[in-house]
């Protein structure tokens, strides 16, 4: 479906970024013209073909930049069925995202966000009203700068064509308030095989780990954890989702899903690989290579972790 989607994007305009596994950005600068809509319509126009040609809805927001783009569809975490931001929802005006979480901005990471918080500064629009010399005192000069000009809605970065994926992510959403901590791990497993095995696919291999919690409250927490190495070897991205989620120190918390997002993507010759003399990470890899070539073969399901549901103990 979402190289289906893409394709739809495609007969808009040339100018497509696919950001996988539900996101992408297009520049339809060129396709004002031609089609002779706004960039609304033209969101609009996708929105119908997607509905009549597939079945599927989806959300599209427009902006002078990507990150408006981003910014005007942002719901405070993961999607979360009816509750989270409605299909179709536009928002194109700087001014309309100043109450926008201060988080949402790409520049702001939970470590950041906690050394505004004292300054008041929890939302776009507060930073945006701040004086650019003060968020250089709390932030330093270059970080100061880099989310004065976000929370005014500058974004200088173009829309890249076919550009390699720099991120790539996956969310598992439970079908009630999940207190039980076995089942929050067994989607965590889940969660790490995938990205794994599309990590390999693409020969890429990744250097940190972000786990997203969403509680029933719709809160989140995330947190971020580099990886000992660039790997896409599953055994290492699982241990490191398991220390992320311990980290949190749940306590029968209602868990409405989790998410996890593989960052820092290069290529798997480029990334350099410690050397062990441990047998069973040898075996592993070999167990993994051959799993993986079975889902090549035999579809993506072909080969699951026995500790998921569904499957034997």
């Amino acid at each position: 479906m979402y190289d289906r989607l893409l394709g739809l994007l495609h007969e808009i305009t040339p100018v497509v970024q696919a950001l996988p596994p539900d996101a992408a950005l297009a520049d339809v600068r060129g396709a004002l013209r031609y089609f002779g809509r706004d960039a609304a319509g033209l969101a609009a126009l996708v929105r119908v073909r997607a509905l009549a040609r597939y079945g599927a809805d989806c959300t599209i927001g427009v902006g002078a930049n990507p990150l408006l783009a981003r910014l005007a569809v942002y719901d405070g975490g993961l999607p979360d069925g009816p509750q989270g931001r409605p299909p179709g929802a536009v928002r194109t005006a700087p001014e309309d995202l100043g109450a926008i979480p201060a988080a949402a901005l790409p520049g702001v990471g939970p470590a950041t966000a906690r050394q505004l918080a004292p300054y008041g500064l929890d939302t776009v629009g507060r930073i945006a009203a701040t004086p650019l010399g003060t968020l250089q005192r709390i932030l330093g000069a270059a970080a100061g700068r880099r989310v004065h000009d976000q929370a005014r809605g500058i974004d200088p970065a173009p829309v890249t064509p076919n550009a390699p994926a720099r991120a790539m992510a996956g969310d598992r959403r439970f079908g009630r308030d999940e207190l039980d901590p076995v089942r929050h791990r067994r989607a965590l497993l889940s969660l790490t095989h995938e990205l794994g095995a599309r990590l390999r696919a693409e020969g890429q291999v990744a250097r940190s780990l972000t786990l997203t919690v969403r509680y029933a409250d719709r809160s989140t927490t995330t947190r971020t954890r580099v990886l000992p190495e660039p790997t896409g070897h599953t055994v290492a991205l699982t241990d490191t989702a398991y220390r992320l989620y311990a980290s949190l120190g749940l306590q029968r918390a209602r868990v409405r899903g989790v998410s996890l997002r593989a960052e820092g993507l290069t290529a798997a010759g480029l990334a350099a690989r410690q050397l062990t003399f441990d047998p069973g990470d040898d075996k592993a890899r070999r167990i993994e290579a051959a799993a993986d070539r079975a889902r090549a073969r035999f579809g993506p399901g072909a080969v699951r972790p026995a500790t998921l549901p569904g499957t034997a103990a």
